[in-house]
Parts: structure tokens; C-alpha cells; sequence
């Protein structure tokens, strides 16, 4: 589950770093009957805000007054939403990075001394994470380890657990 938002990376245009950091602070402005709306993001190195274009050029009336509210209040939630949302990230020309904006829920650890462990992986955000090192933390093995495991067949999931997944999934750990 997410910790904190994201680190977008896009090249800042006043000291050429690669991160910022989502302020969760939304700029709306109305033109007559035509709607703009910003997510606001800070450079992490100097501090210069950049905006990310959400609404570009709408007419008032197509855009859902709950949004508005949400825009209006600088809901961390809807920034959340957006960051994650391909046509944003596309639009804006913007990755995520979601280096330490994580942490892994295990429901305890009574269970990794059975013989045979079933386990289902539920994402509670849509976070690109490595299957080998969510293994690795929640049973209390190294990352060499949960390979070693995979290619001797004892480690068997119908996902391939070797790049980066960011939905649901389950797992087979026969010792």
C-alpha cells in the first residue's frame, strides 16, 4: 500500500534535476466558460513548481461538480488519482517513481514455517513493484533466495514473478 505520493520525474527547466515532488495543491482557473486545472509539483533540488496539465481548454459544464469540489479543496486523494492515471502521465510527459512511497501489510509471520504457503498479493494502489522483492521482504528471505527458489520450482506462481507487476496476484512457496 502507498506511504506518500510519488516522485515524478521530468526534467526541471531551472537546474536540469530529474525529480519533483507532488505538493498535492491543484491551480483551477476559469476563462468565461472554458476550464484549466494544474496539479502543482515541486522541484526536488530547487524548488521551483511546474504544473501538470489535468483539464486543458473544457467547457465548465462537462466537467462533474464533484471534481470541482475536489480541485477546489486540493484533495491529496484526486492527486493521488491522477499521478496514477496513464492519459495524465502521457499527457504531462511524466514518469513515477515509487521508490520508498510503499510498504508491505503482511498479516504476521506464524505461517512461513508450514510446509506449503499459499499466498494472494492484493495492490491497495496501482504501484509497479518487483513480485522477487515483495517475496523476499514478506517471508524473510533474500532476493537470492526467492530466484533460487523460482528456478528450482519450489517458488510457482501463474504470473511471471521476475519483472514488475502492479496488480494482484498469488503464490505457491513449497520448502
Amino acid at each position: 500500500m502507498p506511504t506518500c505520493l510519488p516522485l515524478v520525474l521530468r526534467r526541471c527547466h531551472t537546474c536540469a534535476s530529474g525529480s519533483f515532488r507532488a505538493s498535492g495543491k491543484f491551480r483551477v482557473n476559469a476563462n468565461h466558460k472554458l476550464i484549466d486545472a494544474w496539479l502543482l509539483v515541486l522541484c526536488t533540488a530547487c524548488g521551483d513548481t511546474a504544473k501538470l496539465t489535468v483539464l486543458e481548454r473544457m467547457n465548465v459544464r462537462s466537467v462533474r461538480p464533484e471534481l470541482l469540489d475536489r480541485l477546489h479543496a486540493n484533495d491529496l486523494g484526486l492527486a493521488a488519482e491522477l499521478l496514477q492515471d496513464p492519459v495524465v502521465r502521457r499527457r504531462n510527459r511524466i514518469a513515477l517513481d515509487w521508490e520508498d512511497a510503499w510498504r508491505l501489510d503482511t498479516c504476521g509471520s506464524d505461517h512461513l514455517d508450514r510446509e506449503v504457503i499459499d499466498v494472494s498479493v492484493r495492490f491497495a494502489a496501482r504501484i509497479p513493484v518487483r513480485p522477487v522483492r515483495l517475496i523476499a521482504e514478506g517471508c524473510g528471505l533474500s532476493r537470492a533466495e526467492v530466484e533460487r527458489l523460482i528456478r528450482e520450482g519450489k517458488l510457482v506462481s501463474a504470473v511471471r514473478l521476475n519483472g514488475k507487476l502492479s496488480g494482484d496476484f498469488t503464490f505457491t512457496l513449497k520448502r
